[in-house]
C-alpha cells in the first residue's frame, strides 16, 4: 500500500532533513545506549527502527503488550536483522514496581524515549477511562523522567501531539499538561518532545479502520467536516529521532506546513484508499443503507461508504501545531519547525493538579465534570468542545 499517495503526496516530508545531519545522527546513535517505552506501538515501532538501523551500542524496548513486541522482533528480524549492539525487549508497565526494578538493576541509559500514550479522544467518554488516560499521559510520564534522572539518564524524550495546541479535548489538554510539567524540569536533564500530525494507518486510528473493515468487508465510515495532517509511520519515527537526537534543551519540533502536507479530508482520503485497492467509492445515506448494500456493491466493484458531520466531543475542525505565542525557530531545518522554551518557574496550577488528582484517587470516587474542570483550572487555553455524544455511538 503506497501509504504516501493515499494521504497526497509524493515524497516523504523529512528525508531532506534527515540526509543532512545524516552523519551526526549515525555517530550519536552508534556509540548510545537507549530505552524506548511504549516501543512497540506504531509510533514506537518506527523509532525503535530509526535507531536500530543506525546501530546503536545498546536498545532496550519496553511495552506493556508482548504480543506487539514479540511482532517487533519478527518485523526487525527479517527486515533489518542483527546489530552487534545489545537489542532486547520487556513486556512491562512502566507504571509499575517492575519497571522501577527493571531501570535499576541496568546501567545508565544515554537517551529514553517515551512514547507510550493513551491517544484516542474516545477515551474521554467515562471517567474511569479518562482517570487512566491521566495516568498513562502524565502521571507516567512524572515518574519515568524521574526514574531516568536518578539513572543518570542525559537525554528524555515524550512524544506529544498537535492537539496539545489550543486543546479542545481531554486527551490534547492531557499531553498539554504533560509539557507544562517537563518544561519546569531543571537542567538535571535535558529534555525534548514533538508534536506530529495524525499517523496514518496507525493502531486504532480511523485510517487504519479503513483497512480493518476492507479486509472484513464492512463499510467505511468517517467525519466528512473535519480535516487533517498525515504523517507517515516512518516519518513520525523520524521526527521523534530529530527532536531527541539533536534538539536542544526543552525544544517542541513540529513539521512544517507546506505545500508537502496538507489539510486532507477523510472522503478524499477514502477515495484514494478504494481506488488503489481497485474500488469506487458509493456514498449512503445512512448507516443502514451502508450495511445492506455491501454485498450488492462489492460485486460492482464499488465500496460502502457513509460520511456525516462531526457531532462527537473533542472533534476540532483544523489542526494547529503552535501559537501566536510560541518563539520558532524555522531556520534550522528545511521541513521541521522548532518551539523554543526556557525553564519555566513551579506553577502553582500543576501541584493543585498534581494533589487534586491524589485526593481522587484517595477518595475513590471522581466524574468526568470533575477532571474536565481541574484541566480548565490547569490550561489555561484549553476550550473543552462537549457534545454529550461519543465515536462509540458512530459506525
Amino acid at each position: 500500500m503506497d501509504i504516501l499517495k493515499i494521504i497526497g503526496r509524493k515524497e516523504s516530508l523529512f528525508a531532506q532533513d534527515v540526509t543532512c545531519v545524516e552523519n551526526d545522527l549515525r555517530d550519536i546513535v552508534k556509540k548510545s545506549n537507549f530505552l524506548i517505552i511504549g516501543g512497540a506501538g506504531s509510533i514506537g515501532k518506527a523509532v525503535t527502527k530509526e535507531i536500530f538501523v543506525r546501530k546503536p551500542n545498546l536498545l532496550h524496548v519496553v511495552d506493556i503488550s508482548e504480543n506487539n513486541l514479540a511482532e517487533l522482533v519478527r518485523d526487525i528480524r527479517s527486515s533489518l536483522g542483527y546489530i552487534e549492539g545489545e537489542f532486547k525487549t520487556f513486556a512491562l508497565d512502566c507504571g509499575s514496581s517492575e519497571y522501577e526494578f527493571f531501570v535499576s538493576s541496568n546501567s545508565t541509559y544515554d537517551f529514553v524515549l517515551n512514547l507510550s500514550a493513551m491517544k484516542h479522544v474516545r477515551s474521554e467518554k467515562d471517567p474511569f477511562s479518562l482517570m487512566r488516560l491521566i495516568n498513562v499521559n502524565i502521571l507516567n510520564t512524572l515518574k519515568t523522567l524521574e526514574l531516568a534522572k536518578k539513572n543518570k539518564t542525559k537525554k528524555y524524550f515524550c512524544v506529544s501531539t498537535d492537539k496539545a495546541t489550543n486543546p479542545v479535548n481531554m486527551m490534547g489538554a492531557s499531553k498539554r499538561i504533560m509539557e507544562m510539567f517537563l518544561m519546569q524540569e531543571e537542567d538535571s536533564i535535558e529534555i525534548s518532545t514533538a508534536r506530529f500530525a495524525n499517523v496514518a494507518f496507525s493502531d486504532g486510528s480511523l485510517l487504519h479502520s479503513f483497512n480493518q473493515r476492507f479486509i472484513q468487508k464492512h463499510p467505511l465510515s468517517g467525519p466528512n467536516d473535519v480535516k487533517r495532517y498525515f504523517v507517515s509511520a516512518k516519518e513520525s519515527g523520524e521526527l521523534c529521532l530529530m527532536s531527541c537526537i539533536l534538539g536542544e534543551n526543552k525544544d517542541i519540533f513540529f513539521p512544517k506546513l507546506s505545500e508537502k502536507i496538507k489539510l486532507t479530508s477523510f472522503p478524499e482520503i477514502a477515495r484514494r484508499f478504494l481506488n488503489e485497492k481497485g474500488y469506487e467509492p458509493y456514498e449512503c445515506s445512512s448507516e443502514i443503507e451502508a450495511r445492506t448494500k455491501i454485498d450488492k456493491l462489492i460485486s460492482q466493484k464499488k465500496w460502502p461508504c457513509y460520511f456525516s458531520a462531526s457531532d462527537t466531543s473533542g472533534e476540532k475542525d483544523t489542526e494547529e501545531f503552535f501559537t501566536s505565542e510560541n518563539i520558532l525557530d524555522n531556520e534550522k531545518f528545511e521541513n521541521i519547525g522548532i518551539i523554543k522554551n526556557k525553564i519555566n518557574p513551579d506553577d502553582p496550577e500543576l501541584k493543585n493538579f498534581l494533589k487534586r488528582i491524589e485526593q481522587f484517587k484517595i477518595s475513590n470516587k471522581w466524574s468526568k465534570k470533575d477532571l474536565v474542570k481541574l484541566f480548565e483550572e490547569t490550561v489555561k487555553e484549553f476550550n473543552h468542545l462537549e457534545t454529550s455524544k461519543n465515536l462509540d455511538e458512530k459506525m
